[in-house]
Protein backbone atom coordinates (compact mmCIF):
# COMPACT_ATOMS: atom_id res chain seq x y z
CA UNK A 1 0.00 0.00 0.00
CA UNK A 2 1.48 3.24 -0.73
CA UNK A 3 1.57 6.19 1.78
CA UNK A 4 -1.64 8.13 0.56
CA UNK A 5 -3.48 4.68 1.45
CA UNK A 6 -1.86 4.30 4.26
CA UNK A 7 -2.46 7.63 5.59
CA UNK A 8 -5.82 8.03 4.55
CA UNK A 9 -6.67 4.51 6.36
CA UNK A 10 -5.17 5.80 8.81
CA UNK A 11 -6.83 8.69 9.12
CA UNK A 12 -10.45 7.36 8.88
CA UNK A 13 -9.85 5.28 11.56
CA UNK A 14 -8.88 6.89 13.96
CA UNK A 15 -12.22 9.29 13.07
CA UNK A 16 -14.45 6.30 12.68
CA UNK A 17 -12.82 5.20 16.34
CA UNK A 18 -13.52 9.37 17.65
CA UNK A 19 -17.51 8.91 16.63
CA UNK A 20 -17.10 10.20 13.35
CA UNK A 21 -19.82 8.02 11.34
CA UNK A 22 -22.35 10.46 9.33
CA UNK A 23 -19.65 11.81 7.24
CA UNK A 24 -16.54 10.67 5.89
CA UNK A 25 -12.94 12.49 4.97
CA UNK A 26 -11.80 11.85 1.69
CA UNK A 27 -7.92 12.97 1.25
CA UNK A 28 -6.28 14.42 -1.52
CA UNK A 29 -2.38 14.47 -1.76
CA UNK A 30 -0.41 15.78 -3.77
CA UNK A 31 3.55 15.87 -3.21
CA UNK A 32 3.79 17.74 0.60
CA UNK A 33 -0.15 18.92 -0.24
CA UNK A 34 -2.95 17.87 2.06
CA UNK A 35 -6.83 18.79 1.03
CA UNK A 36 -9.39 17.23 2.51
CA UNK A 37 -13.30 17.02 2.06
CA UNK A 38 -16.48 15.74 3.64
CA UNK A 39 -18.39 13.50 1.62
CA UNK A 40 -21.39 11.01 2.03
CA UNK A 41 -20.42 8.54 4.58
CA UNK A 42 -22.26 6.19 2.76
CA UNK A 43 -20.16 5.43 -0.29
CA UNK A 44 -17.11 4.04 -0.15
CA UNK A 45 -13.73 5.66 -1.00
CA UNK A 46 -12.82 5.49 -4.52
CA UNK A 47 -10.11 3.81 -3.73
CA UNK A 48 -12.48 0.41 -2.90
CA UNK A 49 -12.08 -2.76 -4.70
CA UNK A 50 -14.97 -4.71 -5.85
CA UNK A 51 -16.54 -7.87 -3.69
CA UNK A 52 -16.35 -11.40 -4.82
CA UNK A 53 -19.45 -13.35 -3.32
CA UNK A 54 -19.71 -16.65 -3.27
CA UNK A 55 -22.94 -17.52 -4.11
CA UNK A 56 -24.58 -21.12 -3.35
CA UNK A 57 -28.16 -20.34 -5.16
CA UNK A 58 -26.79 -19.15 -8.93
CA UNK A 59 -23.44 -21.59 -8.36
CA UNK A 60 -21.34 -18.83 -8.94
CA UNK A 61 -18.56 -16.66 -7.64
CA UNK A 62 -20.47 -13.07 -8.14
CA UNK A 63 -18.22 -9.87 -8.27
CA UNK A 64 -20.47 -7.17 -6.98
CA UNK A 65 -19.84 -3.34 -6.72
CA UNK A 66 -20.08 -2.11 -3.72
CA UNK A 67 -20.91 1.53 -5.41
CA UNK A 68 -24.28 0.04 -6.08
CA UNK A 69 -26.76 -0.05 -3.14
CA UNK A 70 -28.97 -2.29 -4.32
CA UNK A 71 -27.55 -5.64 -4.97
CA UNK A 72 -30.70 -6.84 -7.01
CA UNK A 73 -30.15 -3.86 -9.63
CA UNK A 74 -28.41 -5.79 -12.56
CA UNK A 75 -25.64 -2.90 -12.67
CA UNK A 76 -25.05 -4.24 -9.96
CA UNK A 77 -23.05 -7.60 -11.20
CA UNK A 78 -19.82 -6.70 -12.96
CA UNK A 79 -18.79 -10.12 -13.51
CA UNK A 80 -19.62 -13.82 -12.73
CA UNK A 81 -18.20 -17.13 -13.33
CA UNK A 82 -18.76 -21.06 -12.70
CA UNK A 83 -16.26 -23.98 -14.28
CA UNK A 84 -18.10 -25.50 -17.48
CA UNK A 85 -16.87 -27.05 -20.63
CA UNK A 86 -16.33 -24.27 -22.41
CA UNK A 87 -13.90 -22.60 -20.27
CA UNK A 88 -11.63 -25.47 -19.73
CA UNK A 89 -13.32 -26.96 -17.08
CA UNK A 90 -15.33 -30.37 -18.34
CA UNK A 91 -13.46 -32.64 -16.24
CA UNK A 92 -14.27 -30.91 -12.71
CA UNK A 93 -18.09 -29.51 -13.28
CA UNK A 94 -18.99 -32.86 -10.70
CA UNK A 95 -16.75 -30.76 -8.12
CA UNK A 96 -18.79 -27.38 -8.17
CA UNK A 97 -21.86 -26.16 -6.48
CA UNK A 98 -21.15 -24.79 -3.33
CA UNK A 99 -18.21 -22.16 -3.67
CA UNK A 100 -16.55 -21.28 -0.80
CA UNK A 101 -13.78 -18.75 -1.82
CA UNK A 102 -12.78 -16.49 -4.95
CA UNK A 103 -9.53 -14.48 -4.09
CA UNK A 104 -7.55 -12.29 -6.93
CA UNK A 105 -3.57 -12.32 -7.12
CA UNK A 106 -1.46 -10.59 -9.15
CA UNK A 107 0.89 -13.30 -10.10
CA UNK A 108 4.60 -12.79 -11.79
CA UNK A 109 4.90 -16.64 -12.20
CA UNK A 110 1.76 -16.73 -14.25
CA UNK A 111 2.15 -13.59 -15.95
CA UNK A 112 -1.34 -12.08 -14.93
CA UNK A 113 -3.79 -11.49 -12.21
CA UNK A 114 -5.10 -14.31 -11.46
CA UNK A 115 -8.44 -15.80 -9.10
CA UNK A 116 -8.09 -18.51 -6.63
CA UNK A 117 -11.11 -20.50 -6.30
CA UNK A 118 -12.80 -23.58 -3.54
CA UNK A 119 -16.08 -25.08 -3.50
CA UNK A 120 -17.02 -27.85 -0.90
CA UNK A 121 -17.59 -30.44 -3.52
CA UNK A 122 -13.64 -30.73 -4.11
CA UNK A 123 -12.66 -28.45 -6.86
CA UNK A 124 -9.82 -25.86 -6.32
CA UNK A 125 -8.42 -23.83 -9.41
CA UNK A 126 -6.42 -20.97 -10.33
CA UNK A 127 -8.17 -18.93 -13.17
CA UNK A 128 -7.20 -15.80 -15.47
CA UNK A 129 -8.69 -12.72 -13.90
CA UNK A 130 -11.21 -11.51 -15.35
CA UNK A 131 -10.83 -13.60 -18.68
CA UNK A 132 -11.61 -16.74 -16.49
CA UNK A 133 -11.30 -18.47 -19.99
CA UNK A 134 -8.93 -21.32 -19.14
CA UNK A 135 -7.65 -23.32 -16.35
CA UNK A 136 -4.16 -22.38 -14.81
CA UNK A 137 -4.44 -25.26 -12.88
CA UNK A 138 -7.70 -27.03 -11.55
CA UNK A 139 -7.73 -30.28 -9.30
CA UNK A 140 -10.54 -31.95 -7.12
CA UNK A 141 -8.75 -31.90 -3.87
CA UNK A 142 -11.26 -33.14 -1.75
CA UNK A 143 -11.99 -32.67 2.08
CA UNK A 144 -14.61 -29.79 1.59
CA UNK A 145 -11.90 -27.10 0.22
CA UNK A 146 -13.02 -23.89 2.34
CA UNK A 147 -9.85 -21.25 1.39
CA UNK A 148 -6.78 -21.04 -1.24
CA UNK A 149 -4.11 -18.41 -1.22
CA UNK A 150 -1.33 -18.11 -4.11
CA UNK A 151 1.94 -18.14 -3.15
CA UNK A 152 4.80 -15.86 -4.86
CA UNK A 153 6.29 -19.23 -6.57
CA UNK A 154 3.03 -20.15 -8.49
CA UNK A 155 2.18 -22.83 -5.78
CA UNK A 156 -1.06 -22.46 -4.62
CA UNK A 157 -2.32 -23.22 -0.80
CA UNK A 158 -5.57 -24.82 0.31
CA UNK A 159 -7.29 -25.32 3.74
CA UNK A 160 -9.94 -28.16 3.77
CA UNK A 161 -12.14 -28.29 6.54
CA UNK A 162 -13.69 -32.16 6.83
CA UNK A 163 -10.10 -33.27 5.75
CA UNK A 164 -8.00 -31.54 8.39
CA UNK A 165 -5.25 -30.22 6.21
CA UNK A 166 -3.70 -27.64 4.77
CA UNK A 167 -1.70 -28.36 1.69
CA UNK A 168 0.79 -26.43 -0.73
CA UNK A 169 -0.20 -28.29 -4.31
CA UNK A 170 2.65 -27.68 -7.16
CA UNK A 171 0.41 -25.78 -9.40
CA UNK A 172 3.63 -24.27 -10.71
CA UNK A 173 4.68 -27.21 -12.28
CA UNK A 174 1.81 -27.93 -14.37
CA UNK A 175 -2.21 -27.42 -14.82
CA UNK A 176 -3.19 -30.81 -13.54
CA UNK A 177 -0.41 -30.82 -11.11
CA UNK A 178 -1.54 -33.02 -7.71
CA UNK A 179 1.88 -32.97 -5.60
CA UNK A 180 1.40 -31.62 -2.58
CA UNK A 181 2.52 -31.00 1.05
CA UNK A 182 0.46 -31.31 3.98
CA UNK A 183 0.07 -30.21 7.32
CA UNK A 184 -2.79 -31.20 9.44
CA UNK A 185 -5.01 -28.66 11.26
CA UNK A 186 -8.41 -30.25 12.36
CA UNK A 187 -11.02 -27.80 10.74
CA UNK A 188 -8.86 -25.96 8.43
CA UNK A 189 -10.54 -23.22 7.24
CA UNK A 190 -8.44 -20.45 5.99
CA UNK A 191 -5.05 -19.79 4.04
CA UNK A 192 -3.10 -16.24 3.95
CA UNK A 193 0.00 -15.61 2.83
CA UNK A 194 2.25 -13.29 3.99
CA UNK A 195 5.41 -12.08 2.19
CA UNK A 196 6.34 -9.65 5.00
CA UNK A 197 7.42 -12.54 7.28
CA UNK A 198 7.08 -15.15 4.87
CA UNK A 199 4.66 -17.17 6.96
CA UNK A 200 1.47 -19.07 5.71
CA UNK A 201 -1.62 -18.19 8.33
CA UNK A 202 -3.93 -20.42 8.84
CA UNK A 203 -6.58 -21.11 11.34
CA UNK A 204 -9.28 -24.31 12.15
CA UNK A 205 -11.33 -25.45 15.16
CA UNK A 206 -8.80 -24.83 17.97
CA UNK A 207 -5.97 -22.89 17.07
CA UNK A 208 -4.00 -20.02 14.60
CA UNK A 209 -0.95 -21.11 13.33
CA UNK A 210 1.85 -19.79 11.21
CA UNK A 211 3.71 -22.18 8.97
CA UNK A 212 7.00 -21.91 7.35
CA UNK A 213 7.11 -23.31 3.49
CA UNK A 214 10.40 -25.03 2.44
CA UNK A 215 11.85 -27.17 0.14
CA UNK A 216 11.84 -26.52 -3.59
CA UNK A 217 9.00 -25.46 -5.80
CA UNK A 218 8.68 -29.19 -7.24
CA UNK A 219 9.17 -30.45 -3.72
CA UNK A 220 7.78 -28.21 -0.71
CA UNK A 221 7.17 -29.04 2.94
CA UNK A 222 5.24 -27.24 5.28
CA UNK A 223 6.58 -26.62 9.05
CA UNK A 224 4.73 -25.28 12.20
CA UNK A 225 6.48 -22.16 13.22
CA UNK A 226 4.22 -20.28 15.48
CA UNK A 227 0.94 -21.71 16.72
CA UNK A 228 -1.51 -20.00 19.29
CA UNK A 229 -3.92 -22.59 20.79
CA UNK A 230 -7.53 -21.39 21.75
CA UNK A 231 -10.20 -23.20 22.88
CA UNK A 232 -13.28 -23.83 20.50
CA UNK A 233 -12.12 -21.03 18.48
CA UNK A 234 -14.08 -22.80 15.89
CA UNK A 235 -11.97 -20.66 13.33
CA UNK A 236 -13.47 -19.65 9.92
CA UNK A 237 -11.45 -16.85 7.83
CA UNK A 238 -8.03 -15.12 8.29
CA UNK A 239 -7.11 -12.13 6.46
CA UNK A 240 -4.76 -9.25 6.57
CA UNK A 241 -5.93 -6.24 8.04
CA UNK A 242 -5.07 -3.56 5.35
CA UNK A 243 -2.55 -0.91 6.72
CA UNK A 244 -1.14 -3.13 9.49
CA UNK A 245 0.90 -5.40 9.14
CA UNK A 246 1.33 -6.82 12.28
CA UNK A 247 -2.45 -7.76 12.27
CA UNK A 248 -4.72 -10.50 10.40
CA UNK A 249 -8.54 -10.15 11.08
CA UNK A 250 -9.61 -13.86 12.78
CA UNK A 251 -13.39 -15.02 11.98
CA UNK A 252 -14.62 -17.78 15.00
CA UNK A 253 -17.80 -19.07 15.66
CA UNK A 254 -18.54 -16.56 18.62
CA UNK A 255 -16.24 -13.89 17.72
CA UNK A 256 -14.05 -11.41 15.04
CA UNK A 257 -10.76 -10.53 16.90
CA UNK A 258 -7.66 -9.27 15.33
CA UNK A 259 -4.67 -11.40 15.93
CA UNK A 260 -1.40 -9.48 16.26
CA UNK A 261 1.77 -11.40 14.72
CA UNK A 262 4.21 -9.62 17.36
CA UNK A 263 2.21 -10.70 20.58
CA UNK A 264 1.08 -13.91 19.27
CA UNK A 265 -2.02 -12.94 21.03
CA UNK A 266 -5.80 -11.95 19.68
CA UNK A 267 -7.15 -8.70 19.99
CA UNK A 268 -10.91 -7.52 21.00
CA UNK A 269 -10.19 -3.81 21.20
CA UNK A 270 -9.92 -2.56 17.75
CA UNK A 271 -12.34 0.52 16.56
CA UNK A 272 -15.45 -0.41 15.79
CA UNK A 273 -14.60 -4.08 17.00
CA UNK A 274 -18.46 -3.61 19.60
CA UNK A 275 -20.09 -4.25 15.88
CA UNK A 276 -17.96 -5.80 13.80
CA UNK A 277 -17.16 -8.59 16.28
CA UNK A 278 -20.37 -10.63 16.16
CA UNK A 279 -21.61 -14.77 16.51
CA UNK A 280 -21.82 -16.51 12.85
CA UNK A 281 -19.26 -14.88 10.64
CA UNK A 282 -18.02 -16.55 8.09
CA UNK A 283 -15.90 -13.92 6.04
CA UNK A 284 -14.10 -10.57 7.19
CA UNK A 285 -12.00 -8.17 5.56
CA UNK A 286 -11.51 -4.10 5.11
CA UNK A 287 -10.95 -2.28 2.60
CA UNK A 288 -8.26 0.35 1.81
CA UNK A 289 -10.43 3.03 2.62
CA UNK A 290 -10.94 1.08 6.09
CA UNK A 291 -14.42 -0.34 5.74
CA UNK A 292 -14.89 -3.47 7.15
CA UNK A 293 -17.50 -6.18 4.81
CA UNK A 294 -18.33 -9.15 6.11
CA UNK A 295 -20.95 -12.13 5.58
CA UNK A 296 -22.81 -13.80 8.60
CA UNK A 297 -25.24 -16.91 8.36
CA UNK A 298 -28.55 -15.36 8.03
CA UNK A 299 -29.37 -17.81 11.25
CA UNK A 300 -27.11 -16.16 13.29
CA UNK A 301 -28.74 -12.81 12.94
CA UNK A 302 -31.64 -10.99 14.72
CA UNK A 303 -33.72 -11.06 13.31
CA UNK A 304 -32.94 -14.04 11.42
CA UNK A 305 -32.29 -12.80 7.52
CA UNK A 306 -33.71 -13.94 4.52
CA UNK A 307 -31.15 -17.42 3.22
CA UNK A 308 -32.81 -20.26 4.23
CA UNK A 309 -31.43 -22.34 1.44
CA UNK A 310 -28.41 -23.71 4.01
CA UNK A 311 -27.84 -22.75 7.87
CA UNK A 312 -24.50 -20.95 6.80
CA UNK A 313 -25.58 -18.99 4.10
CA UNK A 314 -26.75 -14.89 3.54
CA UNK A 315 -28.12 -12.79 1.07
CA UNK A 316 -26.70 -9.95 2.31
CA UNK A 317 -22.92 -8.60 2.70
CA UNK A 318 -22.85 -6.06 5.49
CA UNK A 319 -20.61 -3.38 5.85
CA UNK A 320 -18.86 -1.39 9.09
CA UNK A 321 -16.97 1.73 9.33
CA UNK A 322 -19.58 3.31 7.92
CA UNK A 323 -22.00 0.79 8.27
CA UNK A 324 -24.41 -0.28 5.13
CA UNK A 325 -25.62 -3.36 3.54
CA UNK A 326 -25.66 -4.72 0.44
CA UNK A 327 -28.75 -7.11 -0.09
CA UNK A 328 -29.47 -9.77 -3.00
CA UNK A 329 -32.96 -11.46 -2.76
CA UNK A 330 -32.82 -15.29 -3.26
CA UNK A 331 -29.01 -15.46 -2.80
CA UNK A 332 -27.00 -17.67 -0.60
CA UNK A 333 -23.89 -16.55 -0.11
CA UNK A 334 -21.65 -17.94 2.01
CA UNK A 335 -18.14 -15.80 1.99
CA UNK A 336 -17.38 -12.08 1.14
CA UNK A 337 -13.88 -11.32 -0.48
CA UNK A 338 -12.73 -8.00 -1.09
CA UNK A 339 -10.74 -8.26 -4.45
CA UNK A 340 -7.44 -6.80 -3.23
CA UNK A 341 -4.54 -8.52 -5.22
CA UNK A 342 -1.90 -7.51 -2.85
CA UNK A 343 -0.79 -9.80 -0.39
CA UNK A 344 -1.02 -6.67 2.35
Amino acid sequence: MNNRKKMTSRLRHLLLAAGISLAALTLFITGDNLRMSWVDASSPLQEDYDIAMSDQASKKILVMDPGVSDWNDSMAVKWSWAPIASNGFAEFTAYWGLPTEARIRNSDFFGTQVMLVTDSRGLAAIIPYPAGNYKLWAANVGGNPHSAELLPNGNIAVAASTGGWVRIYTSSQSCHSTTYAEYRLESAHGVSWDPHNEILWSLGNGAIVGLKVGGTTASPTLTEHVRLDVTRLNGHDIQPVYGDLDRLWVASGGKVYQYVKSTNSLDLTYAGADEISRVGVKAVGNQSSGQVVQTVADVAKNPVGGCTLYTWCTDSADFFLPSATRTKTGAAFYKARILNPNYQ
